[in-house]
């Protein structure tokens, strides 16, 4: 039996099933796999537990990996990413580094049925009845708002907005969307209309839901001022990511009630702090980054971590970032 001589580490392994989801056999007679289930919140911290480490799986943007982190691992060769992209890891630095990225494929449906759930949850009202039901409270304390008929406003038509706009069509309701490169005849491939700028959008839907990628483009792009245009009975769902939606604002404009409702699954800072505003907003349904998580999913990132691993090791390395 050959002695495992490389180490690697698995990130944010938070309900501990990062070697089940996956048979990792084709590697472990060469590298040693451990899994953390704790976040490090510094990158000191990070830096001081994955010294010693050749190999890190990490997770979809939470952990960024900047050229600062990459100089403070100087054993580290391979870092598989899930997904084919990621923002947060600095990959010229990773090459200048001798570091290989690597990454594995990801579904888009997920965070398609995530983000419905909550936006069904906003909408009936479905946290609040259900915890007055178990605890013998009121007997109907919510007046659910309809969907049929309303304007779902869709930020980035991409694949997952596309596919979250086919089940508001479904749903019966008027599916209009906008992103800066949307074309008319995109959005009728979609068969939605197009709003002409963003205003428009978010002053005529009735539901708002993000799916746009975090660049300079769209970071902030829903603020303060873009909240006040917002319908009075509006809800906004952001189930893509964080910084496209000025947190502060948000905040804000749920605690005046001048939206509402907000359901998020992103926030600026993973894991939220104890004392984090957005634990105890009003008029918030949130979970702690569920998009990405599920059972195909999952399968599919370390099952194709364990390739791009084994991959690696027979200096042939598949599915590269940049």
């Amino acid at each position: 039996m050959t002695i495992a001589t490389l180490r690697c580490a698995v990130l944010d392994d938070f309900q501990g099933v990062a070697t089940s989801f996956a048979d990792w056999s084709p590697v472990t007679d060469r590298v040693a796999v451990t899994a953390f289930k704790m976040h490090f919140g510094t990158e000191k911290e990070l830096a001081d537990a994955l010294a010693d480490f050749d190999i890190v799986v990490t997770l979809r943007e939470r952990v960024a990996f900047p050229a600062s982190l990459f100089a403070r691992l100087p054993k580290l060769r391979l870092l598989v990413a899930s997904g084919m992209r990621n923002s947060v890891i600095d990959l010229a630095a990773a090459e200048a580094h001798g570091v290989t990225v690597c990454g594995t494929a990801s579904s888009g449906t997920p965070p398609v049925e995530l983000t419905w759930a909550l936006l069904l949850g906003l909408a009936r009202g479905i946290v609040a009845e259900n915890t007055a039901l178990r605890a013998c409270g009121p007997w109907q304390s919510t007046v659910g708002a309809d969907l049929h008929g309303r304007v779902l406003g869709v930020l980035g038509l991409g694949r997952i907005g596309s596919a979250v706009a086919r089940v508001g069509l479904a749903f019966g309701m008027d599916v209009v969307a906008w992103s800066r490169n949307l074309t008319d005849e995109r959005a009728a491939e979609a068969g939605v209309r197009r709003a002409a700028t963003k205003e428009e959008l978010l002053s005529g839907s009735d539901f708002v839901s993000v799916h746009l990628a975090s660049n300079e483009g769209t970071r902030g792009l829903v603020g303060a001022a873009e909240l006040a245009l917002m319908k009075p009975g509006a809800y906004l769902v952001n189930t893509s990511r964080a910084a496209v939606v000025d947190q502060d604002a948000l905040l804000d404009a749920l605690a005046g009630g001048t939206i509402a409702g907000a359901a998020v699954d992103v926030f600026d800072t993973e894991p939220l702090p104890a004392d984090h505003p957005m634990r105890s907003a009003p008029r918030l349904l949130a979970t702690p980054h569920l998009g990405y998580v599920s059972q195909d999913n999952y399968r599919r990132y370390y099952g194709e971590a364990v390739e791009d691993i084994a991959a690696f090791l027979a200096g042939e390395p598949i599915r590269r970032l940049g």
